[in-house]
């Protein structure tokens, strides 16, 4: 399947390097595709909260020994949003490109306080474009979020157990007003299409290309519930080099004190091989990269709108968190969000 994209107008990096990029994209197969028979919203047209608590808890992701708990609860305010019950005295914190604090490492939004964060959001927020979850509370006893072997599907089940619901309110969304990318310094870029008109779901054309046993991998896919369901299972993945580091002397670096990670959570690979079992076999290649990438990585950057559903489609070749969030904090600096 050859697919074309209008590049449109670049915000930021250089346009002959997206252009190049662009070319590389194009040329690298897709290797799973999964799109919906049509493109109305997959969740239906009112907003979705769930009808009670539930929590999940799992080791810290940055404190290891400690475990974490999480919980889902109903919100009566429209978006998700992150209460520290161990900091009373501060405000809740909105899911909003506003309050991302960085993208460096992994996704941190913060309020308030210095200390009021939740660190390594990504995994939990991509609920929220992946299964059309519009309003929830999210309560934590700490900054640290817990790790689980399955990804987010802990997470997932979570949500079901506290069963999704619809409320009286109509889903609102937005869109970008034109064709837009975005690139970064290493051969990478985002591009970013609007919805056409009827159209209510979010498209997702997603590659990597990692110099290691993981190669190159792409995926299409209309986010729904099945797929985000189905790709919630894959896990983060590190290099060799890089799991070493946090377990050694990364232990004295916030940024790399990951001591929750083991050989059962994370996805350890190296230039010829894997260290640990990989997961979601297509022919001879092994997608858990990609399918975490596109899914957990990505769709979160897109849950960062506020109380709105994100559609469109949005293409990603390399990139990363920090030009993830790069791109939708432009979208607004630039007033290229429209409201449908």
């Amino acid at each position: 399947m050859s697919i074309e994209y209008k590049i449109g107008r670049t915000i930021i990096g250089s346009e002959a390097s997206i252009r190049a990029a662009y070319e590389m994209f194009h040329k690298q197969p897709i290797d799973e595709t999964r799109l919906a028979p049509s493109r109305e919203c997959p969740f239906g047209g009112k907003r979705l909260t769930i009808a009670n608590e539930a929590s999940v808890s799992g080791i810290g992701t940055f404190e290891g020994s400690a475990k974490q708990t999480l919980t889902f609860a109903p919100s009566a305010k429209k978006g998700w949003w992150i209460r520290r019950m161990d900091k009373p005295e501060q405000l809740d914190t909105q899911v909003d490109i506003s309050n991302l604090w960085t993208s460096a490492q992994n996704l941190v939004l913060r309020s308030g306080s210095p200390h009021n964060y939740l660190r390594m959001v990504e995994h939990i927020i991509a609920l929220r474009a992946g299964l059309g979850i519009d309003d929830v509370l999210l309560k934590v006893n700490s900054g640290d979020p817990p790790l689980f072997n399955d990804s987010s599907v802990p997470l997932i089940k979570a949500v079901d157990h506290a069963k999704i619901v619809e409320t009286q309110e109509d889903a609102t969304y937005v869109t970008v007003k034109e064709p837009v990318a975005f690139g970064g310094a290493r051969g990478d870029f985002l591009l970013f299409l609007p919805a056409e008109d009827g159209e209510r779901n979010l498209r997702v054309d997603c590659a990597i290309r990692w110099n290691t046993v993981i190669g190159c991998q792409r995926v299409l896919f209309d986010a729904t519930p099945e797929t985000f369901r189905y790709a919630a299972l894959a896990r983060t993945n590190a290099t060799r080099k890089q799991y070493v580091l946090a377990k050694t002397v990364g232990k004295l670096f916030a940024s790399t004190r990951n001591w929750g990670y083991n050989d059962k959570n994370i996805l350890i690979h190296g230039k010829n091989r894997f260290y640990t079992e990989p997961r979601f076999k297509v022919g001879e290649k092994y997608l858990e990269p990609v399918w975490h990438r596109a899914t957990l990585d990505l769709m979160a950057a897109l849950s960062l709108t506020g109380s709105d559903r994100f559609v469109g489609t949005v293409v990603s070749f390399r990139a990363g968190h920090t030009l993830d969030c790069d791109a939708v904090r432009a979208l607004y600096r630039n007033d290229l969000i429209v409201r449908l």
